[in-house]
């Protein structure tokens, strides 16, 4: 992307809000209301810490955060600190308590909710996931006598349940490459660096990301489009790492949080089939990151219902897809037995619906979200 082509806060994130608070690895931030009222019950959102917070607000006329405030939300979002050596002893469950609970108590504290929507787009849905089965597993009273607010539904975007099926990035998931990737991060500080977590997703879609822009810009000298989707990929972050090497292993290599307690945070055991909020999740028909049909087995993975989404294009298009475009189509499966189905059966009894999902999402998150 051409340089100075967009600057975050000026043409990118501005849909008005105020950091609320902070800690050492989040801000948390709130949207003013755009509405006269608004629903009883905010939504929190969880973002992956791999990228920066505003691919959900990216220019106003595709930003969800805004069409959420519009529909009559108040929305929270955690934006992540981007590491250095200062979070170097920084652990997965840091980001869990320090991360998504703290927030939790935040917006408890901040709106007076005894109730909050959560939503976690790829690796802020693992965390997401793991979190909600680490306080059911906890109790009720636990949670609210660490002044927590109860979850009353959860939202997952592009979010891996089954690892087994981790898309094109398995090439890089082997024992000796972790071990490597390990050293590299131990050696260069603690966390490893936004260029290395660049290059690989380049690598992965190199048409794309590499080769195309080596032919029209280095060799037919075409000025590069100022894409606001690119600008936000090159603007990259850090990630500490014990936190990365957790999730490498635990999850992409062990693929251990399909079994019962097969996963331990501070002691306890993790099973997100008790998860039993009403759940909305979304997968991407041609996600090369999280394959559609390993992420549908959320449906089998979560002990609630489940109203399952399958959007058409990648891991980013596919999410953010104003409606106002009238781009894209999405699949819905509503019989009774569609939560049990395999991927494939779960497809050829959906139906096809022109446009963004995005209006069918607000109806059941008002129904979730109080009067």
């Amino acid at each position: 992307v051409p340089e100075g082509s967009f600057e975050v806060g000026v043409d990118l994130a501005v849909t008005p809000g105020k950091v609320v608070h902070r800690n050492p690895i989040i801000e948390l931030i709130q949207y003013s209301a755009a509405t006269v009222k608004v629903r009883e019950i905010p939504i929190l959102v969880i973002p992956p810490w791999i990228n920066k917070y505003y691919v959900m607000d990216m220019r106003p006329e595709n930003s969800m955060y805004r069409y959420l405030v519009e529909s009559g939300f108040t929305v929270f979002t955690i934006s992540w600190k981007n590491p250095d050596e200062s979070v170097r002893g920084v652990e997965w469950a840091d980001y869990m308590e320090m991360g998504v609970i703290e927030a939790l108590r935040a917006v408890k504290a901040i709106t007076g909710a005894e109730k909050v929507n959560t939503v976690g787009y790829c690796l802020g849905g693992i965390l997401e996931q793991v979190t909600l089965a680490y306080l059911a597993a906890q109790g009720d009273e636990a949670a609210s006598a660490q002044g927590l607010p109860a979850v009353n539904s959860a939202t997952f975007f592009a979010t891996h349940q089954d690892f087994s099926d981790a898309g094109e990035i398995d090439v890089f998931i082997s024992e000796p490459q972790v071990r490597f990737l390990e050293w590299l991060m131990e050696a260069s500080g603690g966390y490893l660096d936004g260029r290395n977590m660049a290059a690989t997703f380049n690598i992965l879609r190199a048409n794309d990301l590499l080769w195309h822009y080596v032919v029209h810009n280095y060799l037919m000298g075409k000025e590069p489009p100022a894409f606001d989707l690119l600008y936000w990929n090159s603007d990259g972050t850090r990630v500490p790492g014990k936190v990365h090497s957790f999730l490498i292993r635990e999850f992409f290599l062990e693929n251990r949080l399909k079994e019962p307690n097969g996963i331990e945070v501070r002691g306890v055991g993790i099973d997100t089939r008790r998860i039993t909020v009403p759940t909305y999740a979304v997968a991407c028909s041609t996600d090369h990151i999280v394959p559609w049909r390993g992420a549908s087995k959320i449906r089998e993975m979560l002990g609630g219902p489940v109203r399952f989404v399958l959007a058409e294009s990648g891991h980013i298009a596919g999410i953010i897809n104003h409606p106002a475009k009238k781009k894209r189509a999405y699949w819905l499966n509503e019989a009774e037995d569609a939560q049990t189905l395999a991927p494939d059966e779960w497809l050829d009894g959906a139906t096809q619906h022109e446009g963004s999902w995005w209006p069918d999402w607000v109806p059941w998150l008002e129904g979730h979200s109080g009067p």
